[in-house]
């Protein structure tokens, strides 16, 4: 009979049950994810729907960019400006109706001065009736093939509207996706200053608080309403290190801008990379059925990198499951288990195992004696009969 195993194991770190403290801060929801091990470091009401204002617009720049990589768009390529794009009030890029304009400003004026027109315009044109409402829901429906679950969009650039809302976890399971799937378009999150055309002296700059403070920021986007308060979608590297967050709710830019920055530099001095298993390090042994040898050793398939509290040890537990006893032939590198790892407020970390070495057949005796011994135990019970 085959049975799934569990072995507990103590071998990978450990040991005080000291987890570090989680960062306080009076946003309604804020998320922060480590961009090199994926690990979430922070989750205050990250999967609750709420009014992301102009932060949405980075949905419109997913849309773009895919249309730029698969050839619908160039950046060169000149869009017309309908009189409903140019109807927007707040922050805009003053466009009208007599305009056409390039995708790449079109795209700098999303960026750089959160433009609501700038966004409808580029949405109108790739929509696929041609209209904002029909772009939202193509948004809408791109987000949930993309994982976004908490995401409704009912315009392109998070003007209010009843329903339009998203989650502090889908944006940044967003701006993971901008950083990672298009670093060719990437650059101009970081660029502080857009005067297109001479038309906006007063909104040519970059509201991102943090660009140009020395701490490695490079994006991503604000946003700001009345119902939604202050909200940032922010990354930023330092060292080989990246960390992406978000923010939402606050009462006013100061606090914005000053809960931003705290956050980052919590995210890179309270916790350090560790490696807690190497490749081809073996975990354990698996017991073989019928095999030339009793046992095979079981060791990762790949090195596993967590993210841990920078100076407290942290309480760390391994298990090992499989289903066994394996049966032979075993190939050397065939995967034969899974090694679970969890760390006290983290997500569990999973890594395949595999066996170290081949494990040939048994021979024709051993196997007939196995087979009796089964056979005896399945009819009588007690022990193997021709145990000597």
């Amino acid at each position: 009979m085959f049975l799934r195993l569990r072995l507990i194991l103590g071998f990978v770190l450990c040991l005080l049950a000291l987890p570090v403290a989680a960062f306080e801060t009076d946003a309604t929801a804020a998320y922060v994810i480590d961009h090199n091990t994926g690990q979430v470091l922070l989750n205050i009401n990250g999967d609750v729907p709420l009014p992301p204002a102009s932060m949405s617009k980075l949905m419109t720049l997913n849309m773009a960019f895919e249309a730029l990589e698969d050839g619908r768009l160039a950046l060169d390529t000149i869009l017309p400006v309908s009189a409903h794009a140019a109807s927007y009030g707040g922050s805009t890029m003053f466009l009208d109706p007599r305009d056409r304009v390039s995708v790449e400003d079109l795209i700098m004026g999303i960026i750089v001065l959160s433009g609501n027109d700038a966004t409808a315009a580029l949405a109108e044109a790739l929509s696929p009736d041609g209209t904002e409402a029909g772009f939202a829901q193509l948004m809408t429906d791109r987000a949930r093939q993309l994982g976004m679950m908490q995401s409704t969009f009912r315009n392109s650039n998070g003007w209010p509207a009843p329903g339009h809302v998203m989650s502090a976890h889908d944006l940044a399971i967003l701006a993971e996706r901008l950083i990672t799937e298009f670093p060719q378009y990437y650059a101009y999150f970081a660029e502080t200053e857009f005067a297109f055309d001479g038309r906006a002296p007063d909104n040519r700059f970059n509201r991102n608080p943090l660009l140009g403070l020395g701490i490695g920021a490079d994006g991503l986007k604000t946003g700001h309403t009345q119902e939604a308060g202050y909200g940032l979608v922010g990354s930023a590297v330092q060292g080989n290190r990246r960390v992406t967050f978000v923010i939402s709710g606050l009462n006013s830019a100061a606090e914005r801008a000053s809960e931003a920055e705290r956050i980052v530099n919590w995210a890179f001095r309270q916790f350090a990379e560790r490696e807690v298993i190497a490749e081809g390090f073996e975990v354990t042994e698996a017991e073989v059925f019928l095999g030339e040898v009793g046992t095979v050793g079981m060791a990762a398939a790949e090195s596993v990198t967590m993210l841990l509290p920078a100076i407290l040890d942290t309480e760390m537990e391994s298990e090992v499951t499989y289903i066994g006893p394996l049966e032979a032939p075993i190939v050397a590198g065939q995967e034969i288990g899974e090694l679970v790892i969890r760390v006290e407020g983290f997500e569990e970390r999973r890594v395949t195992l595999i066996a170290t070495n081949d494990v040939g057949m048994a021979g024709l005796m051993p196997r007939l004696r196995t087979a009796a011994g089964q056979v005896w135990q399945m009819v009588f019970g007690g022990g193997d009969p021709l145990a000597g």
